[in-house]
Order: C-alpha cells, then sequence, then structure tokens
C-alpha cells in the first residue's frame, strides 16, 4: 500500500515537480520515496512496505528498462502468478508483488488485469509504445485521480498532489455538491474537484499519441430474475462461501509485517477475525472504537469476541468532543464534503494501529453490500409487500421489526410509518425504487442551498444522473440484486471505501484490507438466489449458515447493527470547538455563497438548544460544516473573505 503520482507530457523541472507533488502524499507512504523521468514521462512513488520490503521499491522498471510501474496496494495471488511465470520462463529479480505485474503485462497487455486478485491502482509506462496504462480494482478499493492542463496529463492517489502542478487549482464543483447532498458521493468519474476526474473501479485508462481512453475490463453482475438458479443446495452453497472466504482471507494475510484485525463487534469483523486468528502464527492483534453514547457503542459485544477468540484487543474511546476535535484532519484527507460523521472516529482507529506498530489490518468492509445486510434492503421488501395492499394497516407495522435500535419509531402508527418509509410513494418499476426513501431524505437537506446555487442546479437531478448510469441488463435482476447493485457499484467506492476506508486508514500509513471483496467471492455471492441472502427479513443468511460454528451465539444471531457515529451533537455544547463558530457564522457562509446564512444559523442554533435528531437536521449541519472546511482547507475562501 502506497500513493503514486506522475504526469505524462514535456514538464518543466519535472523531477522537482514529482518530489513536490510525492511529499504532498507522503503519509500514504512514510516509509520511502522515489522518483523516475524520462522524455515527456515521469512517475513519483511514496511506499509503505509491506511486500518485499528489501526489494520493492519504486517506481520499478523490468529488466529491458522499457516498462516501468508504479503501483498503489496489493496483488494477494501474486504467490500463485510468480510460480506460472516462472514455469514459463521468466526470471524475478525481486521478492515483489510489484515486479509480477511488470512481467504479466509483457505477456499479456491489458489483459493482465483479468488474472490479478487483489486492491490495486497503478500507471505503468510503455516506452516501447509510447503509452501511459492506468487501472484500478474491480471494487474500487483503491483511489486514482487525474487531470489535464495544457497538453498534459497529470495523475495521483490524492488529489492534494495534483494541486501541487502549477495552474492547476482547488474550485468546488457544484453538480459534485448536489451529488454529495442526494446521494451521499459525488458520481465517479466527477470529483468535489471542478475539472479533476477520478478513474471509475474496475476501469483502465490509455494515454498516448495526445489521446485519453477509458474503458471497464470488469462488471459486477447478477443473473435474470426469472433465470433457474445454479445454487439448488442450500448446503453445498454454504461450503461454498465458506471455502472461498477462507481463501480470501488466508492470500490477505500474506505480507512481510504482521496483519491485524477490526473488530467492531458486528458479524463481519467478527468473522473476517475468526478465520485471521488461525492464520497468525504470532497471535492476532484486534482494534476497536468505543463510544460514550450507549446509541453507537458495541464494545461489549467487541470484548465478547476478543474473549472468544483470544486476541491481543486494544480500543480508542471515542468522547465527547473527539469528533470535533479531528473532523478538520477528517475532512482534509476525505478531500470531499461529507454528510456523516462516521469516517472520524475510524481516523482516530488508524492512529491506534499505528501507535501499536502494524501497517496492516483486515476489516469486514463489504459483506453488507454482498450479503445483503443493510436495513435498505430489508426495507426494500417490506416496502415492495406494502405497496401490493396499499390500504393495509397492517403491513407498515413489519418496519418497526426493521429498526430496533431507534426507540422512536416504535411508537408511531401505521399510517406514519407507510408515509416516512415511502410504501406508496413511488412506483415500484421505478430503477432507483429501493433508494428512493434515502435519496429524497438525504436531497431535503439542499433546503439550505443559496438561491445562487440553487439557480445554478435548477435543471439537474442527481438521482436521474444515477438512474442513467444504470447497465442494460439492470431491469432483468431480482428487486434484491437491484438494491445491491445500488449500494455495491456507487456508495460502496463512493463513500464506504474512500471516505470511511482508504482516507482514513491511509491518513496514518495503514493498509486495510477486505476479504468480502475478493471479486470471486463477490462473483459467487451476486449468483446465489436472493432468498439465500435475505431470507425472509433475516439480513446475510447464508453467511450466517456457512459461519455460525466458528463464533460465539451472541455475535453469530446478532441483528445488524450499522456502524454510526453522533453527527451534530458532536459540534455542540462541552464538544464544540471554535472553529464551528467561525465556519457557521453568517458572514462565513455567506462569503463562501452555497447556503443559505439565515437558514444555516436557524439550524446552528436549532442544534445547539437541542442536539438534532432527525437524519435530515443531522446531515444537513455535517454536510454544512464539512464543505465550509472543504472550501478553507483546499480553496482559502473563508480565510481570503475574513482577511478581506
Amino acid at each position: 500500500m502506497c500513493g503514486f503520482v506522475g504526469y505524462f507530457g514535456t514538464v518543466r523541472d519535472g523531477r522537482t515537480l514529482l518530489e513536490r507533488m510525492t511529499a504532498a502524499i507522503a503519509h500514504r507512504g512514510p516509509d520511502e520515496q522515489g522518483v523516475f523521468t524520462a522524455p515527456e514521462v515521469g512517475l513519483g512513488h511514496a511506499r509503505l512496505s509491506i511486500v518485499g520490503l528489501g526489494d520493492g521499491q519504486q517506481p520499478m522498471s523490468d529488466a529491458t528498462g522499457e516498462l516501468t510501474i508504479a503501483f498503489n496496494g496489493e496483488i494477494f495471488n501474486y504467490v500463485e502468478l510468480r510460480e506460472q511465470l516462472r514455469a514459463r520462463g521468466r526470471r524475478f529479480r525481486t521478492g515483489s508483488d510489484t515486479e509480477v505485474i511488470l512481467h504479466l503485462y509483457d505477456e499479456m497487455g491489458d489483459d493482465c488485469l483479468s488474472v490479478l486478485n487483489g486492491d490495486f491502482a497503478f500507471a505503468l509506462w510503455d516506452a516501447r509504445r509510447r503509452r501511459m496504462l492506468l487501472a484500478r480494482d474491480r471494487m474500487g478499493v483503491r483511489p486514482l485521480f487525474y487531470t489535464q492542463r495544457d497538453g498534459r496529463f497529470y495523475f495521483a492517489s490524492e488529489v492534494k498532489a495534483l494541486l501541487q502542478v502549477p495552474g492547476v487549482t482547488a474550485e468546488i464543483d457544484p453538480v459534485a455538491l448536489d451529488q454529495i447532498f442526494t446521494l451521499w458521493a459525488p458520481i465517479a468519474p466527477r470529483t468535489a474537484f471542478r475539472d479533476i476526474s477520478e478513474l471509475e473501479p474496475a476501469s483502465l485508462m490509455i494515454v498516448q499519441d495526445g489521446s485519453v481512453s477509458t474503458r471497464p475490463y470488469w462488471s459486477l453482475d447478477y443473473p435474470d430474475r426469472d433465470a433457474p438458479s445454479r445454487h439448488t443446495d442450500e448446503r453445498e452453497a454454504a461450503e461454498e462461501l465458506r471455502a472461498l472466504l477462507t481463501e480470501a482471507t488466508r492470500i490477505r494475510m500474506r505480507a512481510d509485517v504482521p496483519v491485524g484485525a477490526y473488530l467492531s463487534g458486528g458479524l463481519d469483523s467478527s468473522i473476517t477475525s475468526a478465520l485471521a486468528v488461525g492464520m497468525a502464527p504470532a497471535g492476532l492483534k484486534t482494534f476497536s472504537v468505543t463510544f460514550d453514547s450507549a446509541e453507537h457503542d458495541e464494545s461489549a459485544f467487541q470484548l465478547e469476541m476478543a474473549r472468544a477468540l483470544g486476541t491481543e484487543h486494544r480500543a480508542v474511546a471515542c468522547r465527547e468532543g473527539d469528533i470535533a476535535a479531528v473532523f478538520p484532519d477528517v475532512i482534509r484527507f476525505t478531500e470531499r464534503p461529507i454528510i456523516r460523521t462516521a469516517p472520524a472516529p475510524l481516523f482516530k482507529l488508524s492512529g491506534l494501529v499505528r501507535e501499536a506498530g502494524l501497517k496492516v489490518v483486515l476489516t469486514g468492509e463489504g459483506a453488507d453490500e454482498v450479503f445483503a445486510g443493510y436495513d435498505i434492503f430489508k426495507e426494500n421488501r417490506v416496502r415492495r409487500f406494502c405497496a401490493r395492499q396499499p390500504g393495509s394497516r397492517i403491513r407498515p407495522h413489519l418496519f418497526r421489526k426493521l429498526y430496533p435500535y431507534l426507540p422512536g419509531l416504535q411508537q408511531q402508527s401505521a399510517e406514519y410509518l407507510a408515509s416516512f418509509f415511502g410504501a406508496n410513494g413511488h412506483a415500484t418499476d421505478d430503477p432507483l425504487y429501493s433508494h428512493r426513501p434515502r435519496f429524497d431524505g438525504t436531497a431535503a437537506t439542499k433546503l439550505f442551498f443559496s438561491g445562487d446555487l440553487r439557480g445554478k442546479l435548477a435543471n439537474y437531478d442527481a438521482a436521474e444522473e444515477l438512474a442513467s448510469r444504470l447497465p442494460a441488463a439492470f431491469a432483468r435482476w431480482h428487486p434484491l440484486h437491484q438494491a445491491q447493485y445500488l449500494e455495491a457499484r456507487f456508495l460502496l467506492p463512493g463513500y464506504i471505501l474512500s471516505s470511511q476506508g482508504d482516507r482514513m486508514a491511509m491518513a496514518h500509513g495503514i493498509e486495510g484490507r477486505f476479504p468480502f471483496l475478493d471479486h470471486q467471492l463477490v462473483e459467487f455471492a451476486a449468483s446465489l438466489p436472493p432468498e439465500m441472502k435475505l431470507k425472509g427479513l433475516v439480513e446475510k443468511h447464508i453467511l450466517r449458515e456457512a459461519t455460525g460454528d466458528m463464533l460465539p451465539p451472541v455475535i453469530g444471531k446478532r441483528t445488524k447493527q450499522p456502524y454510526r457515529a453522533p453527527d451534530s451533537a458532536s459540534f455542540v455544547g462541552a464538544g464544540a470547538a471554535d472553529y464551528v463558530e467561525a465556519a457557521l457564522s453568517e458572514a462565513a457562509v455567506g462569503a463562501t455563497g452555497l447556503f443559505n446564512p439565515k437558514a444555516v444559523a436557524k439550524l446552528h442554533e436549532k442544534c445547539r438548544a437541542r442536539p438534532a435528531t432527525g437524519f435530515r437536521d443531522n446531515a444537513a449541519f455535517v454536510g454544512i460544516l464539512s464543505t465550509q472546511l472543504w472550501l478553507k482547507t483546499f480553496t482559502g475562501i473563508d480565510s481570503r473573505s475574513q482577511a478581506a
């Protein structure tokens, strides 16, 4: 796991530029830095040494000097690939996975991507063909951004490196902001920065002869809803799942340094930790975050699982004021506004891992998307059930069962529940039906947009743009698979793996590894019948069947509790920080021009009097604050306006 930068085109004093760009992302690779230059091309690399400690320096060239790569991430099946290459006569100078990519590309060209099992982004310079290949892993674990200026092409693992390029400046993209305040994240290739783009997951890009072309090399697919399934025996499916997950975990334990694990107390991280503990010869270290708030804290389950596995366990407490204290740093690393505070405790958690002397952790991310674990999947099923009898006063009561951790919901009437969850408000053939309540609820935060911003976005609909990106086969899939696709293809890489994943871990030089996102496991899960994943209203049924013997019953049978953190409550009262008042003042909000100063002032006062409990006010408060911090961090607009 590392970070890299580069350019293609004639650049004045390219080495100095590369060193400056690489220094901007030094947190991603605190162990070493390297630079490669040739006529019209340059690559820079910041290394976090995990595999091939003594000989994996980058940028790395092959024996001919004609192929050079800068690589971020891991190829988990590099051992098997290297043996296959050796059997074909290939000779290796290093023990790194990086060199494996060079040999594979030399043999297979762009098709080498099809045999890589890993989380990666890389740039590979082919001097023979005068072309640059850029690629990103299938699920979007590792980031890659790019921009063009004056006929030159620049790229980097984080945008802050691109901002070192002369002429590249930070400016908010209003359409991206609308997408964040509707969908939680920009739709790639769009980013929060105007004229700076992100390579989409499972895509490769070719830069050659002054042109740039992009195409996918893999796609997430599901069977047609009426097609007979090849999985008819649940026990056999569970056994195959267990084998795939065990292998996915095994190859992710490969490292020349110790590998730890996050342990949230939920099903997914408990499974990965249970598998990993038998693969860690020196014992497994596990890490958790705890909260003072009983609504968010899962420490009892974390300790139960740690005791059951016998791990060396550590926890970092997220107390009143902690989220506010780190939130400006969180926004500096996310490089985008966010509408939830959930990344902040994970920022603290990765810091704990670094303090413990580790560089690598396994996490349970991806299981909810792959095996239908989120409440939104169950909610989609209940909404469709209610829609079949719109006048029913009985069916809406099922919504209460979905959210036992929200006590205020338990007292509501059937009419309120049906209305709140949009049970009868959308056509069931709407491709976004499963997510409309979420998108509608989040979009309500745009009531705080300024009149000027509203005018710019008058004819734009973020949800409709998302719908336009769906594949042609989408309409043929089962409703559960449609909902899973929306989560796995957009929110997972756009928010979970970026703002909560890569960016928070790499802020402290920590590599996260995700067994549930092994592409072979993902493909297998996609082929399973919907009822094996969501059985009635029991989420991740097949996963529970496959791993139940590994976990204490209190963990194995536990209902999904989504990871959340206190939102507006983190910034008011005893936990308030001075920058919050400054960022949300009418003068500061008016200076940025994106939000209505008086409406924001009322929201702030409302939260000071009583921290927001509703989703809209919480999301609006965090979204506005994070946007104001983003502007100050990357454009200086707040500080310039104050000085003026």
